[in-house]
């Protein structure tokens, strides 16, 4: 029975609410987790009590679990049981009660524009493997020009199509988080860098980023590429492809643009989700005014 409300959840995440396969994967992980809390005491979902939730959510912060990790497997427990009262019957959900510890608020890490510059320009430069075919070096330029230039998810990039691209427009539309759609404008380094590699590449439908197969490139690739010339630079710490659209959003702000626009480009469903970058502006005008003014200190 507990199986099959499981079974059932998922199936409305994933077909009514278009949640990701990775989505999707977290919140069974999550399903799991408690139930193998609870072992051979679990009384079934429908059964189980705030107070045991509680006691669940107080042994994961004994163990020292992120909160994070704690919140993300709250989330999913809240996700299935508004399923279970809406769905299934269920007359109130006992997770509703249980407070939880309030997230961290990490500030991102982001490059300065001339580690960008210096990042942006290695495809082109570095040394070429014997193996490589001619067209790759133009495809990596193209990939990490398109995420600074675009702020795009991983996911977002990799999924991209070349009908997707509006080169009279200078725009590309762009598949997000729960199928939403939007458009972002493309900068014109990214954009030469893209009808550069396409051309050299001969792509002209499909998928726009190929792998050595010529099928689309997939999401481990992207983040050896980028590994590779991270090492090849003299940024001092590491960077994955969500930095770049730290770093995307953060110099937008810098420059001037509103919040609002920020969101609308990322694909944010909240605002308070791009206000993180307000705070990054903030320490970065901070430490600017601490190093440079002769009474700051």
């Amino acid at each position: 029975m507990d199986e099959e409300l499981e079974s059932a959840f998922l199936k409305f995440m994933e077909v009514e609410r278009s949640a990701s396969p990775r989505t999707l994967a977290n919140y069974q992980l999550a399903l799991g987790s408690c139930r193998t809390w609870f072992g051979a005491k679990f009384p079934g979902w429908r059964e189980v009590t705030a107070d045991e939730f509680r006691r669940w959510l107080y042994d994961m912060m004994k163990q020292e679990l992120a909160k994070a990790t704690i919140r993300l497997r709250f989330a999913a427990l809240r996700s299935f049981y508004k399923f279970l009262v809406h769905r299934r019957g269920l007359a109130r959900s006992p997770v509703a009660e249980v407070q939880l510890p309030k997230p961290e608020k990490k500030l991102p890490v982001v490059l300065n524009i001339a580690q960008v510059d210096e990042l942006l320009a290695l495809p082109l430069t570095a040394p070429i493997h014997k193996q490589t075919q001619p067209w790759m070096p133009m495809r990596d330029a193209a990939i990490l020009e398109l995420f600074y230039s675009c702020g795009l998810r991983i996911s977002e990039l990799r999924g991209l199509d070349v009908k997707d691209i509006d080169f009279h427009g200078e725009n590309v539309r762009v598949t997000g988080k729960g199928s939403k759609e939007r458009i972002v404008p493309i900068g014109g380094p990214a954009l030469a860098a893209l009808q550069r590699y396409l051309r050299e590449a001969v792509v002209t439908n499909g998928p726009i980023f190929l792998g050595k197969r010529r099928t689309r490139i997939t999401q481990q690739a992207i983040d050896l590429l980028l590994k590779k010339y991270l090492k090849l630079s003299s940024i001092p710490f590491k960077i994955s492809p969500h930095k770049l659209r730290h770093s995307f959003a953060t110099h937008l702000l810098d420059a001037g643009a509103d919040l609002r626009s920020v969101q609308s480009l990322l694909g944010h469903a909240s605002l308070s989700t791009t206000q993180i970058y307000t705070h990054v502006t903030k320490e970065r005008l901070r430490q600017a005014y601490d190093d440079a003014h002769p009474r700051a200190k």
